[in-house]
């Protein structure tokens, strides 16, 4: 642990979890707890679930996205993967002095647009202005209340010995288009954020797969960081199979130049579905019937072991899979 804050405390890689582990679980919960992204507490009424989160995205606009846009997409998603049905979101801007209230007004208009796709409301929010040089434009932090149906009881301690894991489509084209704009790159065919809210494919199959054992989104660290702490979480193994990855042949050529491992790679519209063998098909099939799911494939599968993940390579080989280390990309969302 370094005696101060680095740009790669906030990737999502092994100096964030380091940080989470000695710091903040430390202080606010117990030994045996995981600290969840949306927190779920029962009471008389049902159900629900809470998150925070808070973004810093730079650049603030991209192929894709921008800040508000992600900002209501990545809140809606931590509900959503835990088996809520998001309803409320607050919004907290810090604002730069001299920043420009143009800009300003499509990020909160892109935010309004994307919480009426997404059916949730934006009811309350603060705004903060701090001195020029000292707020990097703006920055946006939110909360978000959903609802979850009491038949729903998605938790990791559900995943067994051989589970698929499925995903929506190809990985890794946030972080991809966040570094091509930052580099200054110019592809022929530029690679696009997946940046989008997955709350009403999430519900939809839920209602249709009644054997979902866990979800998440994998966004900082990609789906190899992800996947990493689902293992260690449950003490089995995951095997990544590489020939069944969905990458686009514009994200490898771009990684391939850039030295970057899509397995690695921010995702921000793309959630990883634990299911039973039994139904694999009928999953992809649900997903590939909506807009947000049509490139949805299997891509790994449970093992008995100890927490490890690997990756069965087109050589027939193995590779360990680690959590993320040294990421080139802090500040993705």
């Amino acid at each position: 642990m370094t005696e101060k804050i680095l740009l790669a405390h906030g990737d999502g890689g092994k100096l964030t979890h380091d940080l989470v582990d000695s710091i903040f679980a430390k202080h606010f919960y117990s030994s045996d707890q995981v600290l969840p992204d949306a927190f779920v507490a029962d009471n008389e009424e049902g159900r629900i679930a809470f998150t925070t989160d808070t973004f810093v995205v730079n650049p603030l606009f991209f192929k894709g996205g921008d800040i508000g846009k992600i900002a209501i997409a990545g809140t809606v998603n931590d509900l959503a993967v835990v088996g809520a049905i998001p309803k409320y979101i607050s919004c907290g801007f810090i604002i730069e002095e001299g920043f420009s209230i143009a800009d300003l007004e499509k990020i909160v208009v892109s935010m309004a647009k994307t919480a009426n796709e997404a059916q949730v409301k934006i009811v309350t929010g603060d705004t903060k202005v701090v001195e020029k040089n000292k707020g990097d434009g703006v920055f946006i932090n939110t909360s978000g209340i959903g609802f979850i149906p009491l038949q729903s009881q998605l938790s990791y301690r559900n995943i067994a010995v051989g589970d698929a894991v499925l995903i929506n489509g190809n990985i890794g084209e946030h972080g991809m288009a966040i570094m091509s704009e930052r580099s200054g790159l110019n592809f022929s065919s530029p690679v696009q954020s997946d940046c989008q809210a997955l709350n009403l494919f999430i519900k939809k199959l839920m209602e249709h797969v009644p054997d979902v054992r866990f979800m998440r989104d994998p966004t900082r660290g990609g789906i190899a960081t992800t996947l990493k702490e689902i293992a260690v979480d449950t003490r089995l193994n995951i095997i990544i199979d590489e020939e069944s990855l969905p990458v686009s042949d514009e994200l490898m050529g771009a990684a391939d130049l850039l030295g970057l491992d899509p397995l690695y790679l921010a995702n921000e519209g793309k959630v990883l579905v634990f299911v039973p063998e039994h139904q694999v098909e009928l999953a992809l099939e649900i997903m590939r019937s909506m807009p947000e799911g049509i490139g949805s494939t299997q891509i790994a599968k449970v093992e008995e072991g100890n927490g490890q993940v690997f990756l069965q390579t087109a050589f027939g080989g193995k590779k360990i899979i680690d959590l993320l280390a040294g990421a080139p990309l802090p500040r993705i969302c």
